[in-house]
Order: structure tokens, then sequence, then C-alpha cells
């Protein structure tokens, strides 16, 4: 076996520093909010996990249906040498695209991205002894920071799947596209998951589970504000709502405080005030046309080559290719 490589590009220090500067600016926000990536430390990446399978949880078994009905084509069309995930997490799914571009003949190198520098060790370290000969460079980074740094022979193919797109604002959305297409030559690929407008029911039901998975994993993000910037909040006082914005076609996570609230954030010397019913937004999940796709792809400089989707149309996995 060929032991991985692994660059460090986000320390634990910068982590620490970016969820100092997040809370600062969310939490003083009218109406407050906190970007998503602050639910993944150990037990929030755990807690994920199991929302995945979940029954009313949906996009992770229409988008690995996909993966494995088009992942031979995927590979045909690309002939990619080096694979990057971004957000590679466990790199389950991903593990359709290395069979298929191994079996295809192409494949030298697999680049997984991922900010959390144990979860990436321990995915590059299985694949990299489940499929022998191939070079495993793996960056701890973020992928809204760290896209010029990643290590590749051509052609690339950039896989960004499970519909983490959606958790980007539109502005975010195009700056991160944008971000793809300047580390990617002409002719170089994307592949994108997204998931799809459809009945809200479905939706929220996604995000809001009968067993209540999803509002342990929101709620888990006051555990990491309690534990890293020392504070107070008494996290069963919040209740997890999920709620369907037509107009934007998103779904909003938030955390409702059930009665007036006061929190004190010591490491930031902040305090803070919920009434009683506010809500602070602790995530955006966008869900997507095919226009919308194709428009904010040709907008980066892509042109999208394939549009694929589950035998339910709930989910779609698009190939892109960077134009000149």
């Amino acid at each position: 076996m060929t032991e991985p490589v692994v660059d460090v590009h986000l320390t634990e220090e910068d982590a620490r520093r970016a969820l100092r500067g997040d809370a600062l600016v969310g939490l003083t926000a009218d109406p407050k909010w906190l970007p998503p990536r602050w639910f993944y430390d150990a037990r929030g990446s755990e807690l994920f996990e199991r929302i995945t399978e979940l029954p009313e949880y949906y996009p992770t078994r229409a988008e690995r249906a996909v993966l494995e009905a088009y992942a031979a084509e995927i590979a045909a069309l690309t002939g990619a040498r080096t694979l990057v995930e971004l957000g590679s997490g466990s790199s389950e799914k991903t593990r359709l695209l290395l069979d298929a571009l191994r079996g295809h003949g192409s494949l030298e190198t697999f680049v997984p991205l991922d900010v959390s520098a144990s979860a990436l060790r321990e995915a590059a370290g299985l694949i990299a002894a489940d499929y022998p000969g191939l070079t495993v460079h793996g960056v701890v980074g973020d992928f809204t920071q760290h896209l010029e740094l990643l290590p590749a022979a051509q052609p690339r193919l950039v896989a960004f799947l499970g519909g983490t797109i959606g958790n980007l604002l539109p502005t975010e959305r195009a700056k991160f596209l944008g971000a793809v297409r300047d580390v990617l030559d002409a002719g170089e690929w994307l592949l994108l998951g997204t998931d799809l407008v459809k009945d809200p029911g479905v939706l929220v039901a996604a995000y809001d589970d009968a067993r209540g998975v999803t509002a342990e994993f929101n709620r888990n993000v006051l555990h990491v504000l309690n534990r890293e910037l020392d504070g107070d909040f008494p996290v069963d006082d919040f209740d997890h709502v999920a709620r369907w914005n037509a107009e934007d076609e998103w779904i909003e996570m938030r955390l409702r405080a059930r009665g007036e609230t006061r929190v004190r954030l010591a490491a930031l010397d902040l305090d803070l005030r919920f009434a009683e019913g506010e809500e602070m937004r602790t995530e955006v999940s966008a869900k997507f046309r095919r226009e919308r796709v194709d428009t904010e792809l040709a907008e980066a400089g892509f042109a999208l080559t394939r549009w694929w989707t589950d035998p339910a149309g709930r989910f779609a996995v698009s190939l892109a290719r960077a134009e000149d």
C-alpha cells in the first residue's frame, strides 16, 4: 500500500479563529444566524451519518442511485487521471467513481479535501488500503478558500456531491463556482450534486424527521459554541424548526428560543438576549431546477454536458465541462 500524503492548510487555530469570527458576526446580527459548517464536530458528523440512514432523508440514497447508474459513463466521458472530492467526509459514495475510473483505466490520483484533519486522515488511509497503487493526496482545507492549493494531474474531475452546494447562498455559490473554474483548465470537469425542488412536505420531513435526529443535529451547534467559546446556552431550551421558503426555494433550519433567554459567550466577552420565540437561522439548503443549475454553471464558465436524476426525479447529478 502506498501511504497517503496529507497537506494541512487549515489548522485547529484557524478553525477556532473562524468560529469566533462567524459567531461574533452572526449572533450580533438581526436576525441572528450561524453558518452550517459548525454543526460538524465529531458528534455532529456522527449525527449526520445517522440522518443519511433515516427513511425521510432521501438525498443520500437518491444520489447514490445516480452514481451507481452513471459512474461508468462519467469515467468514459472525462477520462480523468485525478479525482478531486470537495468536502469528502467518509468518501463512501466516491468509491463508485473510483471504481469506474479505475475500470476505465485512467485513474492515477485521488485528492480528498475536508476541513477535519482526523476524518480526512482516516478516510485517506482506508482508500489507500483498498485501492493499491492509487496515489492518495489529502488536503485539510476549506473548499471556499484553498482550491488553488489542490495537487493534481490533468485531466481532473472535481466532485462536489451531497447537495452541499445548496448550503451556500446565491452570491456564495457564484463565488465558489467561479473559484472552481479558475483552478481548472479548459476541458476539465465538475461533477455536481443538487437536490431538486419537490413537494414541500417531502422536503420538510427530510429536515425534521420523526425520530428527532435532525433536531439533535441542529442543536449540536449550541454544544459547539458552549465548548469552544465558553458559552452557557441552555441547549434544551431551543426548539428545532425546519421551514420551506417558497420564494427562495430553500429549506431553512432554525433554532427557536422557548422563552426569553440570556446567554454569555465568555471567550468573546459577548452577552446575548433571545426573546421568547426568537429564531436563529443555522442552515439554508437550496433546492434546484435544471434551468438554475445550467445558468449558474454557465455564468461561472462551465457548459452543462450531462444531467442525470434518480428514477423518482428527486436528486440530480450534473457533469459540466470547463470552457475556454
